[in-house]
């Protein structure tokens, strides 16, 4: 059975889809299970608090890496796949949908404020995915429509077998890496640069960042970056 662990800030906004529809009848029947679980249960600050300030400056505030690290650790078994619901991943097509099918258990991570610590994505997060090219408040939205568009490819879910079958950003660069608190987490170390002080610097790691991971996730939006900048 497919099971699916989404990992947010708001859990009963997930939960709710445990009472509607098409969802909610294959849960109710055991087609695949939903585990949702509160990233800010996983905290250790006393306040349970789940966010910090951005190293280098920037506006709002980033999610810590270390309750996302321990809520991906306690749900993580060695058939999970865990995805990150971002911008700056692959945009979701049938095709994967139908890929993601296949795998025994998903672990959805959403995003809240300006992101979640970079440390995280980049060492424990197995693929970025994204509903489009533009930015929604939070990660729950796009974890649902991902479920929904990939757990009705699952025998069963629908009432009838076929129906699946016959289913027909700024400058085109991604987001820089960004970091929080630790400075130091598991040896994984936030780049000196951002602890300098030299906004200059700072300035300029931040665009090399950018492009690199532009380079690296959307090759389309870098060939557009490059052609613009001729």
């Amino acid at each position: 059975m497919t099971k699916i662990t989404i990992l947010t800030l708001f859990p009963d906004f997930i939960n709710s889809i445990k009472n509607y529809g098409v969802l909610g009848k294959a849960i109710e029947k055991g087609i695949f299970e939903l585990e949702v679980l509160n990233i800010r249960d996983f905290s250790k600050d006393k306040h349970n608090k789940v966010d910090d300030e951005i190293y280098g400056g920037g506006a709002g505030m980033l999610m810590a890496v270390q309750p996302v690290f321990d809520a991906i650790n306690f749900s993580k078994t060695e058939a999970s796949k865990v995805i990150f619901l971002s911008p700056q991943g692959e945009v979701l097509t049938q095709k994967k949908c139908k890929e993601l099918s296949n795998i025994e258990h998903l672990i959805l991570l959403c995003g809240h404020y300006e992101g979640i610590d970079s440390r995280v994505i980049n060492n424990y997060v197995d693929e970025e995915i994204s509903v489009g090219d533009y930015v929604v408040t939070g990660g729950e939205i796009p974890a649902l429509l991902l479920m929904d568009a990939v757990c009705r490819m699952i025998d069963g879910v629908l009432g009838n077998s076929e129906s699946a079958i016959t289913d027909s950003h700024y400058n085109n660069l991604l987001q820089y890496d960004v970091f929080t608190r630790p400075r130091n987490f598991n040896g994984l170390e936030v780049p000196d640069v951002l602890l300098s002080g030299n906004h200059k610097e700072i300035e300029k790691w931040r665009i090399e960042s950018s492009i690199k991971n532009t380079k690296e996730k959307r090759p389309d939006l870098y060939e557009k970056y490059i052609l613009k900048n001729k």
